[in-house]
């Protein structure tokens, strides 16, 4: 198996940043791997970083506390919490620092079959075209997004092949 199609990031307004990739892999076995810790520390994030959990609930109003750790050693406090959850098609979020963060964005994630494959959509709404700015220009939103997708499809797509074997 393999992963498909690097695609484009589309920006979508001045304060959006769209990231998608297809993923050779059953729609609902994308969507599972958001559901559960020990799947998202193994692929979150982008390159070089780690994800260390402090709690975590996957439901709506449910919350994640994790602390991402940066290559060169500097530890980014994160929170995100649930606020629809649609299996196997939609997953909302609110993004921040920490619960109460004013700088928190929205994520919305969808996962639509394509054939044997699923195409993941990540489309994050930021609170000001500046915070969206400073996302992309200064933490490589775009760039750290595309190379969580792709950790995501190769977890997934390692993962089928486990399985099968």
């Amino acid at each position: 198996m393999s992963t498909t199609g690097r695609e484009a990031p589309a920006q979508t307004g001045d304060r959006e940043v769209v990231i998608s990739r297809v993923i050779d892999a059953p729609r609902e076995l994308v969507f599972e791997a958001f559901t559960e810790v020990r799947h998202l520390s193994q692929w979150w994030g982008p390159d070089g970083f780690s994800t260390t959990t402090r709690s975590f609930e996957f439901r709506v109003g449910g919350e994640w506390d994790f602390a991402m750790h940066g290559p060169d050693g500097t530890d980014y406090p994160e929170w995100i919490t649930w606020t629809e959850i649609a299996p196997p098609e939609r997953i909302a979020l609110l993004h921040g620092e920490s619960r109460g963060d004013p700088n928190a964005f929205e994520s919305l994630l969808t996962f639509e079959v394509s054939g044997a494959a699923t195409r993941i959509e990540m489309r994050t709404l930021f609170p000001t075209k500046e915070l969206r700015d400073e996302a992309v220009e200064k933490y490589h939103a775009v760039e750290g997004g595309q190379q969580t997708l792709g950790h995501l499809a190769a977890y997934v797509v390692d993962r089928l092949e486990a399985e099968s074997s």
